[in-house]
């Protein structure tokens, strides 16, 4: 599926019902600056304006997911967050944004438009025929690597070389 090569996709949700998850490489032609004015928070931080957005997927691409890293031991700041074991939260709600533009947000972070799902068993099907290489989230890959390397970076967790990977997949 050409709307997912090359992407980097953190899977938030994998159960028996299907799977939910964020492409974290793909940035559309909208920055902070925009989405912040769209919802009328007013902030004066060139940087936080300039950062990109992602699109993380064909559903719902109107709605917004703010990905941050957490301390285990921090309580959550924000009305609406999901907390995962590798130390990273999902925030759905606005306040975070009016906290970024008032300079008390999360210093790291990625806010992506919409999501990427799968029925229950699609991915499984997907993964057996090798359409999918899977690797462990880390921080690292969602808020310290440049956009354009994170699928290369990705890669590279599994001890693969990107420049090696066919994009044709089979079985012998």
């Amino acid at each position: 599926d050409p709307n997912f090569d090359h992407t980097v996709t953190y899977l938030l949700e994998h159960n028996s019902e299907g799977a939910f998850g964020l492409i974290i490489n793909r940035p559309i032609e909208l920055d902070m600056g925009d989405i912040l004015e769209q919802l009328k928070i007013t902030s004066s931080d060139p940087q936080l304006n300039a950062q990109p957005v992602m699109s993380g997927g064909p559903v719902q691409p109107e709605r917004g997911f703010l990905l941050h890293p957490t301390e285990p031991s921090e309580l959550p700041k924000w009305d609406s967050t999901a907390r995962f074991d590798d130390g990273i939260s999902v925030t759905t709600s606005p306040d975070i944004l009016t906290a970024l533009a008032n300079g008390n947000g999360p210093d790291d972070m990625l806010f992506v438009l919409g999501y990427a799902g799968w029925e229950a068993g699609q991915l499984e099907s997907e993964i057996a025929s090798n359409a999918w290489l899977s690797v462990e989230a880390t921080p690292q890959i969602l808020f310290e690597v440049p956009l354009p390397d994170r699928w290369d970076a990705s890669a590279r967790l599994l001890g693969v070389d990107p420049a090696a990977i066919s994009p044709e997949a089979g079985h012998a």
